[in-house]
């Protein structure tokens, strides 16, 4: 199965190494599961998953909490999702998620970074056979763990596919990690079944799996890199998803 692309360790580090940009990111998922869903993580799943994700891209338990209270605020404004499709050049389709107080802002952002990077705005709905809605769990592999034992176990609560890759890190050392696939609406029994089974989850997410991937050259790769790093720069982007290889 493919799956999202996943930039080179590199030029991601580069992207969200700076964490005025990737914190308030994080912080807004966070702020609008608890204002859903309740302040206590252990009562409500998004939150705890939101949580999840800020631990693993380092965020400070401070900057955590200081979004949760944020849930509370009487004057907070509305934070809605949403949810966008792109036909970008050399053949590259791509779903942008976005979390945003002001849709007519976000929306002209959005489709201001499209435009001059040779891209174009879709109807909504226009890449629903292009990609599918998949959870994906992510968890470190130790020398204990038995995968085909581990699938056995998940495979009534929804797993799909299981896969172990190589994370690779800045000092060189790569890490073993595995992954699980479900469709999207397994993640609450998928979730719980790895919490059961002890398995510290890294990461947990919702994430659009291209159905078929294609190939770009080098050239066009970093043209496409460009146009992803300006629609990173938004403040109300929050995922990038795309047909590359």
């Amino acid at each position: 199965m493919g799956r999202a692309f996943e930039y080179r360790k590199a030029a991601k580090m580069k992207r969200w190494g700076t964490m005025s940009r990737v914190f308030p990111k994080l912080g807004k998922i966070i702020t609008m599961a608890a204002k859903e869903g309740g302040m206590d993580p252990d009562m409500n799943p998004k939150l705890r998953t939101a949580i999840l994700n800020a631990k693993a891209q380092n965020m400070p338990k401070d900057n955590i909490d200081a979004a949760v209270k944020r849930a509370a605020a009487k004057d907070l404004a509305d934070i809605k999702e949403l949810t966008y499709d792109v036909k970008a050049s050399h053949g590259v389709q791509m779903i942008i998620e976005c979390a945003t107080d002001n849709n007519t802002r976000t929306v002209a952002n959005v489709k201001a970074i499209l435009v001059r990077n040779g891209a174009e705005m879709l109807t909504s709905g226009s890449l629903n056979f292009m990609f599918t809605r998949k959870c994906v769990f992510v968890f470190n592999k130790t020398d204990e763990m038995d995968l085909e034992e581990i699938e056995l176990e998940l495979i009534d609560f929804g797993l799909e596919e299981i896969e172990e890759d190589v994370e690779p890190q800045e000092d060189g050392d790569d890490i073993n990690i595995v992954r699980v696939y479900g469709d999207f609406t397994s993640f609450g029994e998928l979730s719980k079944a790895l919490e059961d089974l002890n398995i510290e989850v890294k990461s947990a997410k919702l994430e659009y799996i291209p159905n078929t991937t294609i190939e770009l050259s080098e050239e066009h790769m970093e043209e496409l890199d460009t146009l992803i790093d300006k629609l990173e720069e938004d403040e109300d982007v929050q995922a990038i998803y795309t047909n590359i290889a």
